[in-house]
């Protein structure tokens, strides 16, 4: 078996929206060469207030929160030192993604867009702070955001698909 980002996933959702094709995207354009794995889990509306309330402390319906399990490691190649003792069989456990398919079906709407394509957004999102980055600055946020969109267009799922 090749080195991947693979997804894990009860939900059906992941096979329809084809998740793992984003995971596999990301995990290639951000250079990276250990199994990893990540958890990615469809929620209700309720559920995602629950979460953003207890991890965040705000009480509000949110489209994406993601769950990084390492911090500060923004732009390396992840090896078995990063996680320590910390491996599943398949691989090294690099966070958790939670999207409310509810609210991405609004957004899609709003955007004008697909709801694949929102969708696969907000994983990559979550993934993408699952490898350490983030938008609270400024600067930071153009470089999400750049690299998100590389990523979507490798996937054929520009903004207006």
């Amino acid at each position: 078996m090749r080195n991947t980002l693979k997804v894990i996933c009860e939900d059906e959702e992941s096979e329809r929206f084809n998740v793992q094709k984003v995971a596999d995207f990301a995990y290639e354009q951000l250079g990276q060469k250990e199994s990893l794995l990540i958890e990615v889990a469809f929620v209700s509306e309720q559920e995602i207030k629950e979460l953003n309330q207890s991890q965040r402390g705000i009480d509000s319906v949110t489209d994406v929160l993601s769950f990084p399990y390492l911090d500060g490691v923004k732009g390396q190649v992840l090896t078995p030192e990063h996680f320590g003792n910390e491996t599943e069989d398949d691989g090294f456990l690099l966070g958790s993604v939670c999207v409310c398919l509810k609210r991405a079906k609004e957004q899609a709407e709003e955007y004008g867009h697909s709801l694949e394509r929102e969708v696969c957004f907000l994983v990559l999102h979550g993934i993408l702070h699952c490898f350490g980055y983030d938008h609270i600055e400024k600067d930071e946020e153009t470089e999400m955001m750049e690299l998100a969109e590389k990523i979507m267009q490798k996937l054929n799922l520009k903004r207006d698909c």
